[in-house]
């Protein structure tokens, strides 16, 4: 397959897609063009018409649209890794992914972490194999002002924005600059909190619904994001649950059932930890053995907060901070663990669920629109409200009880999590771009 370098079908196959080689430059084949032909060997399950509308996934049983190989897809996000933290996690995945099928991904995001806004990043740096442009920023870091953007997007084919806030809103209104295709995910919009609700309702529904229209597509990463998300551009949403790298923390848990919980995320406001950390007081008057490992970056909540509100509770002894950890070092406190736990008031998927799951830990959790959605999936996701210590601690000795006598029926399998692979995702992504372009 011409135009795919080192990359070759063998790759593509392998990866469970197959791409359409490039159009000639300067001329594009009429869609009825050709006889659609067969490829050999490895690539007998992809079908590819020279005209260039499908191709079939192994792993599918309906066509998805081509994506030209080499074609340039320009990711807009406001933090990106070093950061770690659910949305940098999927862009990431999602970059890499596309990588691997011979597509051209980029990222251009902010120079300075929210975490730690005094330090200036590189402005061109190149991550996994993935080109990432920083850009410099003024004002909030909820609204962060960053024009520069329009300068990075000369060479892109396709433009994809995630999040909502003022990448969606600048690039949306200033189409007439670029020109370029705009596609986006919402990553749960900006409700994650209650603050400033009637503010963020009139600007929902007046700019947010003003710069939805330039977009070609909108992908929801929930349920309740997509059904939001319709109201302002009727016809152009449809729901792409984010994928989940299910090999990270595959089977970490611990194989025997331990009084020991993990929490993961960055310390947002929306996550209150500060409930974690009451429930904890309540458990360990109830058995002293009982311990939560909180695994984050500082966000809302400091370090310096979280271990003031860890301290004022008496619970040194059995919350442990771990800020910033690898993925190995996150695995292995994993290893000593046997329960998931989340107080978050809001998520816009459930992405540390999905992963905790993978891992064999069993979830006790907040019932947010995320988490009441995939408990209804799956039977093993126990919902709780945090706001009540007693009630909460309650349900994590009650899981605990439940894995101890009945293991079959209480750990998550990650056999039941297939549908959040990278492979599956990116197929999705591949028809939402060839229904775009």
């Amino acid at each position: 397959m011409a135009g795919l370098g080192g990359l070759g079908r063998r790759g593509l196959v392998a990866g469970g897609l197959c791409l359409q080689p490039g159009p000639d430059p300067g001329r594009r084949a009429p869609a009825d063009e050709g006889a659609a032909r067969t490829l050999q060997g490895e690539a007998a399950n992809c079908r590819l018409r020279p005209g260039g509308q499908t191709v079939t996934a192994p792993f599918s049983h309906r066509p998805t649209p081509a994506v030209p190989a080499g074609t340039r897809i320009v990711h807009v996000v406001r933090q990106f890794l070093p950061n770690r933290g659910g949305l940098e996690d999927v862009v990431a995945n999602l970059c890499r992914a596309q990588l691997a099928l011979g597509l051209k991904p980029s990222v251009v995001t902010l120079d300075r972490l929210f975490s730690r806004p005094e330090l200036v990043l590189p402005a061109s740096e190149v991550i996994d194999g993935i080109p990432v442009s920083r850009i410099p920023f003024r004002g909030s870091t909820r609204y962060p002002l960053a024009p520069e953007v329009f300068s990075h997007l000369r060479e892109a084919d396709l433009v994809h924005v995630h999040a909502i806030d003022f990448f969606f809103d600048a690039l949306a209104l200033g189409w007439l600059l670029h020109r370029k295709p705009l596609v986006a995910t919402t990553h749960g919009g900006f409700f994650h909190t209650g603050d400033f609700a009637s503010l963020k309702k009139l600007w929902f529904n007046g700019p947010t619904r003003l710069s939805a229209q330039a977009y070609r597509a909108i992908a929801g990463c929930s349920t309740n994001d997509a059904r939001m998300f319709e109201r302002l551009a009727p016809g152009k949403v449809r729901v792409i649950e984010n994928g989940v790298d299910l090999d990270k923390f595959a089977g970490a848990s611990s194989p025997d059932p331990q009084r020991r919980l993990v929490s993961i995320g960055r310390f947002s406001k929306n996550k209150r930890p500060d409930r974690l950390i009451a429930m904890m007081a309540v458990l360990a008057q109830r058995e002293p053995s009982w311990h939560l490992d909180m695994l984050g970056v500082a966000s809302d909540w400091t370090e310096e907060a979280l271990r003031t509100a860890i301290a004022s509770a008496g619970m040194e002894r059995n919350v442990t901070l771990h800020l910033g950890l690898d993925d190995a070092a996150a695995r292995q406190v994993m290893s000593r663990a046997s329960l998931f736990v989340s107080a978050s008031e809001f998520e816009g998927f459930g992405l540390a669920l999905v992963e905790a799951m993978s891992a064999g830990l069993v979830p006790v959790v907040q019932p947010n629109a995320a988490f009441a959605s995939l408990a209804g999936k799956f039977p093993v996701v126990r919902t709780v409200d945090f706001a009540d210590a007693e009630e909460a601690a309650t349900a994590v000795e009650q899981a605990h009880a439940d894995l101890a006598h009945f293991p079959g029926n209480t750990r998550p399998r990650l056999s039941d999590l297939a549908s959040y692979s990278w492979n599956e995702v990116t197929r999705r992504y591949l028809e939402f771009y060839a229904a775009a372009l």
